[in-house]
């Protein structure tokens, strides 16, 4: 009950914040070009709570449904306007004045990130040093000349100083089909260069499963495969495993530490499975079905066994990665620059079919990512805001009507017809937007129903 009210304040929190940076956007640059601003609300529906600002009685409410909000200018569509307020009506001003107060909005969607992601640096993000560990023989790593032990410290020449940087520069150069030149240290501190080329790779690109794709894992600390706790009624009580059973196969594959037994069930939902164990020096088959359950968003298996003994990471793995109070800042820039080039390249690859379109996460999915972010501490919750308020300002932009990006579209076609689109024109457009927006919510909200039932 507790997680899922951290998980429904975080996202509420989340979703305001970011609504209420993105409105801003549009209310502050009316208002400096002299649009008369009606209303400010974060959230639709029957406001709650109202207070009116300022010489124009400005209201700033907070409404029933914090899933989005508005900025409700002066305008002759939606109410009659008074001659004495016609110069101060929204689409009386020159296209100019309307372009940039509807790009405002994604425009703060975008500095709020560099304002994130410059207070996460400051802070520090912690982490673990990107030390590769199993590398699978005949696998792309492999090949690549990627060995157990190396630590990246650099690919294309960008720094890695933590697992999350060497994660998403792979994941770019994945998505880019491009080439990423990775810098290494090997065990014996010499400084050696490696190539991972994607530019041949064919099919759908599945960055959630990279490192199945590499060949490759990080390094972790040995746990021995010995079971320390057997939950009671769980699939594991049930098939007769018994405390200090040393489990040696999963599936007459052999095992070697404890990570091996955990990512092999939970990668084996409701499927039944035979483990080999050693019960008091002798060979035990058990045959057990890993129940099937949603764990950040994606389905795993779970028997109810737990390890005997957990090796901590060693402190010299452990990473604080931040940046001095100004030297976070082009920092910030860049990795803004970064994700939204990313983020662009996967839109991109959807459309074109080479990434699939359950890739979209909806509401769901982000509430539960801000529980998850905001329980890792203020850092990771600066740097989840960071990456939606890119989505959201990307989103925005898209040429659908109704949306920001759409009426940028028709005030571009307005400077250069010299005239604007007829209202009906505009007004057929946006039915047609509205039903293309609806219908990515709908898939958006139909992945994030498929990953918590399945």
């Amino acid at each position: 009950m507790m997680s899922f009210l951290t998980t429904l304040l975080s996202f509420i929190v989340a979703i305001s914040i970011l609504v209420a940076i993105h409105e801003y956007g549009h209310f502050i640059v009316a208002k400096k070009l002299g649009v008369k601003i009606l209303r400010f609300s974060i959230g639709f529906g029957k406001p709650i709570w109202i207070k009116r600002f300022g010489v124009d009685q400005t209201e700033f409410c907070i409404a029933r449904w914090p899933l989005g909000g508005y900025v409700k200018m002066l305008d002759r569509r939606e109410t009659e306007v008074d001659e004495k307020e016609q110069q101060r009506e929204f689409t009386s001003q020159p296209v100019w004045k309307r372009f940039a107060i509807v790009a405002a909005g994604p425009i703060f969607n975008f500095l709020f990130a560099i304002v994130a992601y410059w207070l996460m640096f400051v802070i520090g993000v912690s982490g673990i040093k990107p030390v590769i560990g199993n590398v699978e023989d005949g696998s792309v790593a492999a090949r690549a000349g990627l060995k157990a032990g190396y630590e990246i410290v650099a690919i294309n020449q960008h720094p890695t100083p933590i697992w999350d940087v060497a994660v998403q520069d792979l994941i770019a150069a994945v998505v880019d089909r491009s080439q990423a030149k990775i810098e290494l240290v090997d065990n014996q501190g010499r400084k050696l260069t490696r190539s991972l080329d994607f530019s041949s790779q064919t099919g759908e690109i599945k960055v959630e499963q990279l490192f199945k794709q590499l060949g490759m894992k990080p390094w972790r600390p040995h746990v021995a495969p010995v079971v320390g706790t057997v939950v009671e009624n769980s699939p594991a009580a049930r098939a007769g495993f018994k405390k200090d059973d040393i489990i040696v196969s999963i599936q007459h594959k052999k095992v070697n530490d404890w990570v091996e037994v955990v990512e092999t069930v939970t990668a084996k939902p409701a499927q039944t499975l035979e483990i080999e164990v050693l019960r008091q020096g002798r060979a035990v088959l058990l045959k057990v079905t890993p129940d099937k359950i949603s764990y950040k968003g994606k389905e795993i298996g779970r028997i109810g066994l737990a390890a005997k003994a957990i090796a901590p990471y060693p402190e010299e793995m452990k990473v604080m990665h931040r940046y001095g109070f100004t030297e976070a800042f082009p920092v910030a820039m860049g990795k803004t620059a970064d994700y939204t080039a990313l983020t662009l390249k996967m839109l991109g690859r959807i459309f074109t079919g080479e990434m699939s379109i359950k890739s979209l996460s909806g509401p769901v999915s982000i509430a539960r990512y801000a529980g998850y972010s905001a329980s890792a501490g203020l850092a990771r919750f600066l740097d989840f805001l960071a990456l939606v308020s890119i989505s959201l300002g990307i989103l925005n932009l898209l040429p659908v009507p109704v949306l920001d990006g759409g009426h940028l579209v028709f005030y571009i076609i307005e400077i250069i017809r010299r005239k604007p689109l007829s209202d009906e024109t505009q007004e057929t457009a946006s039915q047609v937007g509205l039903v293309l927006l609806f219908s990515l919510m709908a898939v958006a909200l139909y992945n994030d129903l498929v990953r918590v039932f399945g």
